[in-house]
């Protein structure tokens, strides 16, 4: 628990003084490198052809999982949906974790649904913290100049 209180601050942290530091003059993209907690992320963002989006007009709602996140999914997971014939599955996953619009966490209330760039809906919980699906967010607010991140503990998976 312990643990994780400090890296949720320390993503905190290091993504609000990014995004803070020039009045939110960085992207989504620039606000998750920048970051440094987030190369993996960012490596399936490239490799599913979809930074030019997340870098566009937006507004863009991202619940960006940790290389935390990434690490704990079984062995090889990763290195599978960087392959070339699983591209439509990675992007299914990685669009799953964007909703269009900014989404403040003002907005979220306890029980309700938003639907994802991916088509499918992803259910928010706010008792006792905030919830997405079974992700926990950790960081929330962090402002980007085209939406807002909200950092969570795990990946999140669209039924396929």
């Amino acid at each position: 628990m312990l643990r994780r209180t400090f890296l949720a601050a320390t993503a905190a942290t290091a993504l609000s003084t990014a995004a803070f530091a020039d009045g939110h003059s960085m992207d989504i993209v620039d606000t998750a490198i920048d970051a440094g907690s987030f190369t993996t992320l960012v490596a399936a963002v490239q490799a599913a052809g979809l930074e030019e989006t997340l870098r566009g007009d937006g507004p863009f709602t991202v619940f960006a999982p940790t290389d935390e996140a990434f690490a704990a999914l079984p062995d090889g997971t990763v290195e599978t949906l960087l392959m070339e014939e699983n591209l439509d599955q990675l992007v299914a996953i990685l669009t799953y974790h964007v909703v269009p619009g900014a989404v403040m966490s003002t907005d979220l209330s306890d029980g309700m649904m938003a639907t994802t760039v991916q088509g499918s809906d992803v259910s928010i919980g706010t008792m006792g913290g905030v919830m997405v699906n079974d992700a926990t967010v950790v960081a929330a607010d962090i402002e980007a100049s085209n939406g807002i991140i909200h950092v969570i503990d795990s990946v999140i998976i669209p039924e396929m």
